[in-house]
């Protein structure tokens, strides 16, 4: 499996400087290239560079430019220059599918904070003191700089990326064949349910609360942007010194809270993969779940326009992000296959509105956190009716069906513990239990 481990690097204040200068390098390598790529099309001829070309002439730069461009390592340039080629890859994609464009822009100093070195040995060298009890990093034109290395790194070193956060360096390392380790079997199985009441519930009824860190944090964060918006707009060099310290607080509050919510889902992944052995979970579309609604032109006033919900929708747009479940399941993914647990997505539509009694679905059996089916009078917490739905679609439970036909009952035992509901029985056909499901405890602490 593939890893990426982060670690803070602690340079010296040459070295910080060294830093800061490579990244003004590459990035103005990078706007060089996207400049060429713009003129070269403009021209009458529309003349098509690419990364074949652009990696040509960097021989011929460095020779030009030895103090500067010369300083770094060819192979951090030329992944400079790929990374270009991608934004333009992403952009000529998007034309063909007809969605919003795109086109690469240029890009300031501030928001060009990552150099990536394709292979290690190749301009760095993780560890290159060895003998040395301290772990270092060894990057050209910079020198042997600090590692603080928490945790051991394992598998091969595939690449190795300098980023930086604030005043703040990070190095990444990429590695490959890394191996899994597997956890104990819990014996266990579940489904879960995301939400914004509850960021999550199992299909035990167990509710894990939603921390909302970006709604505690926003008074603070509205008070440093407020006092950002005071100074005009301008480029970095240009900033007096209390711009600065108010552009450096509003980004570090915008740090703090993308910490505390990555720092959640490590917690509730982990706890899920600790405790089952296979966990079910939907197929969310996040990026259709958060557009804006259309506006509604009122056909009786021309210029007019209807109230088409978009205050309400962008609340629920704001408790979404700030819940982060795109995070969340990436991270969850990573942890069970980590761990060698089975992860399974399924089709989201209609879980909280699908009766796990009888199977009618009906958008009037939920009502805010209640579930009332309108054709059995099922009653349940809406959350855990999803959940548990789910955990029928992957076929993580011993469905009985009755035949129309002869009336005889035949009991589903999924092939394996995986096999999806859609392939084993359809809604259609789903009658009844021979008894309620059973909601057994969780194993969650």
């Amino acid at each position: 499996m593939i890893r990426a481990y982060k670690f803070l690097l602690r340079p010296t204040v040459r070295q910080r400087q060294a830093l800061g200068e490579m990244l003004r390098d590459h990035c103005s390598l990078y706007n060089a290239a996207l400049q060429e790529r713009r003129d070269a099309y403009r021209h009458s001829s529309k003349t098509s560079v690419k990364y074949g070309e652009q990696s040509a002439q960097l021989k011929e730069i460095r020779a030009f430019d030895p103090e500067q461009q010369g300083r770094w390592s060819f192979s951090s340039q030329q992944a400079t220059l790929r990374r270009l080629n991608k934004a333009f890859q992403a952009f000529f994609r998007r034309v063909k599918a007809g969605e919003k464009p795109g086109y690469p822009r240029f890009r300031g100093v501030s928001w060009f904070d990552t150099v990536e070195f394709p292979k290690d040995g190749d301009g760095c060298r993780w560890n290159s003191i060895p003998l040395d009890s301290v772990t270092r990093v060894r990057l050209q034109g910079v020198g042997h700089v600090r590692v603080h290395q928490h945790r051991a790194v394992k598998g091969r070193i595939k690449t190795v990326s300098v980023k930086r956060e604030g005043r703040q360096w990070y190095v990444i390392l990429v590695c490959d064949q890394v191996p899994t380790e597997p956890l104990p079997t819990a014996g266990t199985v579940t489904g879960i349910d995301m939400g914004i009441t509850h960021f999550l519930t199992t299909s035990e009824g167990v509710h894990v609360e939603n921390p909302r860190h970006g709604k505690r944090g926003n008074q603070a964060l509205a008070n440093a942007q407020r006092a950002l918006k005071a100074f005009p707009r301008c480029k970095r060099e240009h900033r007096t010194a209390n711009h600065r310290r108010a552009v450096e607080k509003a980004a570090k509050l915008h740090r703090k809270i993308r910490r505390q919510r990555t720092d959640h889902a490590h917690k509730a992944a982990l706890a899920l993969v600790h405790a089952y052995d296979q966990i079910a979970h939907e197929r969310l579309n996040i990026a259709n779940m958060v557009r804006v609604p259309k506006p509604k032109p009122d056909p009786e006033t021309a210029g007019s326009f209807l109230p088409n919900g978009a205050t309400s929708k962008a609340e629920l747009n704001r408790s979404i992000h700030d819940a982060g479940w795109g995070v969340f399941l990436g991270i969850l993914a990573q942890k069970a296959e980590s761990a060698a647990r089975v992860l399974i997505p399924v089709d989201p539509r209609n879980t909280s509105r699908t009766c796990p009694q009888c199977g009618h679905v009906d958008r009037e059996n939920r009502d805010g956190e209640k579930f009332q089916c309108t054709a059995c009078d099922h009653r349940d917490h809406a959350d855990r009716v999803g959940a548990w739905n789910v955990k029928l679609r992957a076929g993580l439970v011993l469905l009985t069906w009755f035949e129309p036909r002869t009336g005889e009952a035949h009991r589903i035992e999924p092939e394996g513990g995986v096999t999806l509901w859609s392939n084993s029985l359809s809604l259609s056909r789903l009658q009844t239990y021979t008894e309620p499901p059973v909601m057994p405890e969780s194993p969650l602490p």
